[in-house]
């Protein structure tokens, strides 16, 4: 055989065996019934190749909504062996995520997290969790409620730009929180413009992966400026009480260094800061679109808070003229029960996050109407979602969902559902 007749051969070999597994691989991944280890899967679009994604390329929560409402409650995402298991509705939510999330306490294993730093999650999530559980929070009202007056003033006086107001109100809140920030806040502060190109930073350093070195010395000067700050204080004995202080306090007991309590701290900022501003933009987005449920509202809290509680608060705005009572305060929360109606339709008409966190299996469960899933997902390995969006459009918890009702939250006697 000649030497060029040789590499003909060898060609033409590479290009079968190349035909032979690609056939291969789309036999067992494309076309092969849905199954796992001869489980079935939850029904879901057709398997993407091991080297595409298996989410959609674009308005991913519309288009997993559009799959729910195509394939059921529970579907699947395959990508070659890979499968992510995403929830869409609302009583698949509570049959699986709540009433078994004992079960679903873990994350999916990820090399690079868990290898790495697992062990320095742990202590993070311990020292964040020990100052934010629910009864510490409550000890934040007071701060809560100087602001939300605050804001109020801002938003009358200046109606036109209530986005940025609502940002400097929960700004102001987290920077008091964080590191016992007393003094007023505004947009411009140089700490704030630094918190905030910071997440600018953070959200484009997928695309700009060049300039990863760069971003981060900005981060971690950031973090530990505002964390040197609160030790400063502290050294004058001069610092207010705020979750830096309680880092740096029991430092030893979390067994954090400098620069891992600067950046728990700052990413506390991150977290927090732009949820809340886009949901009170929402309320209010709500409030302007729909004044009929707004007068509902308003019409509780006259009820409810009256005329005549105490020195009232006066607005000192000439084009309203107002002198206005005291806002409510945590203590009417259980008397207002419209208000907590129109609070919740507003985040289900417009949710603040599309999608949950990652979750995964890590015992037996039992998922009642589900139970054609337990057999899998009790052994599935990959992560388990569920979508917000889709689960704020489900037809059956919440009927012509499009429509904005707060009145879908409350019982025959006026009172909140338990069902919800």
């Amino acid at each position: 055989m000649s030497l060029m007749s040789s590499d003909r051969y060898l060609v033409a070999s590479g290009i079968v065996a190349a035909a032979f597994v690609v056939t291969f691989l789309y036999n067992k991944y494309q076309v092969a019934p849905a199954t796992k280890k001869g489980i079935p899967l939850p029904p879901g679009p057709p398997a993407r190749w091991f080297w595409d994604s298996a989410f959609p390329r674009s308005n991913i929560s519309y288009t997993l909504g559009d799959w729910v409402a195509k394939y059921g409650p529970v579907i699947s995402l395959r990508q070659g062996s890979q499968v992510t298991i995403v929830i869409g509705r609302l009583n698949a939510t509570t049959e699986i995520m709540e009433k078994e999330g004992a079960a679903l306490v873990d994350r999916p294993r990820s090399v690079a997290f868990a290898e790495i730093i697992g062990e320095r999650f742990r202590r993070l999530r311990k020292a964040v969790h020990t100052h934010l559980q629910p009864r510490a929070v409550q000890a934040y009202e007071g701060l809560q409620c100087e602001h939300a007056r605050d804001v109020i003033l801002d938003i009358l006086r200046d109606p036109t730009h209530h986005v940025e107001h609502a940002k400097r109100f929960t700004v102001a809140i987290i920077l008091r929180v964080v590191y016992g920030k007393s003094t007023p806040t505004f947009n411009d502060d140089p700490e704030v413009v630094r918190m905030r190109q910071n997440i600018k930073n953070s959200e484009s350093v997928l695309r700009r992966l060049g300039e990863l070195r760069k971003y981060h010395e900005f981060e971690l000067s950031l973090y530990r400026d505002q964390l040197g700050r609160v030790k400063d204080e502290m050294s004058r004995n001069e610092a207010g009480p705020s979750f830096s202080k309680t880092l740096l306090e029991n430092a030893s007991d979390h067994r954090l260094s400098h620069d891992e309590m600067a950046y728990l701290a700052g990413i506390l900022f991150g977290a927090g800061s732009d949820t809340t501003y886009i949901a009170i933009s929402n309320f209010i987005l709500a409030a302007a679109r729909h004044p009929a449920a707004q007068a509902r509202v308003q019409e509780e809290l006259d009820m409810v808070v009256g005329t005549d509680r105490g020195e009232p608060m006066r607005c000192n705005v000439s084009m309203y003229n107002l002198t206005s009572p005291l806002a409510p305060t945590f203590e009417d929360s259980n008397r207002l029960p419209q208000l907590h109606a129109f609070m919740s339709e507003a985040l289900r008409w417009r949710p603040v996050v599309s999608a949950g966190v990652a979750h995964r299996a890590t015992e037996d469960n039992h998922l009642g109407p589900f139970m054609r899933y337990a057999s899998f997902l009790c052994t599935h390995l990959g992560p388990i979602f569920d979508t917000n969006r889709a689960i704020s459009r489900d037809p059956v918890a919440f009927p012509d969902p499009e429509k904005f009702d707060p009145q879908r939250w409350l019982d025959l006697n006026g009172q909140l559902r338990a069902d919800l």
